[in-house]
């Protein structure tokens, strides 16, 4: 590690903590030359690897911004995108690759997104998985209705009334 101040090629560890809820490691570090302090922080590598073949970093930000348009209109907090975007890379990165194909990633957005919001599901899902027909519609929110069943629960949205529009 080069010395950001002098470049200096060497320098010694200082500190080291966790960062990132445990995915990335802070390091303090000081330069033998110069004596200058600097931060580093270390993650593994997650590639994404696009349909074409090309291959790019993951991004959290990309997550949030591909489930936010599902989540239009829905009671769904950027915190909470937030969260699921996380969870999403923990879960990936628990699996020990490092490079992933796209369409894992899809699918790994969509059972954090179900229990976010069944709503924001349908709409990710129906793109996502190329929904072309109301049979394909009927046949997912059959799953969550299975789902919600097998849970004991009442799925989002059921507890408002329905209303005129």
């Amino acid at each position: 590690m080069y010395c950001p101040y002098c470049r200096n090629p060497d320098s010694r560890v200082v500190d080291s903590r966790l960062a990132d809820d445990g995915s990335a490691i802070r390091r303090r570090r000081q330069c033998p030359h110069c004596g200058r302090r600097f931060s580093t922080v270390e993650t593994t590598s997650l590639s994404v690897v696009k349909r074409s073949g090309a291959s790019e970093p993951f991004s959290r930000s990309k997550i949030i911004n591909g489930v936010r348009k599902a989540c239009q209109g829905r009671p769904v907090t950027e915190d909470d995108l937030a969260l699921l975007a996380q969870e999403v890379e923990e879960n990936i990165r628990a699996s020990g690759v490092a490079e992933i194909d796209a369409h894992e990633v899809g699918l790994a957005i969509l059972e954090p997104l179900r229990r976010l919001d069944q709503i924001a599901y349908l709409r990710f899902a129906s793109v996502y998985r190329g929904f072309e027909s109301l049979e394909d519609f009927e046949e997912a929110i059959d799953a969550l209705r299975r789902q919600n069943e097998d849970a004991g629960r009442v799925p989002t949205g059921a507890q408002r009334p329905l209303t005129a529009r």
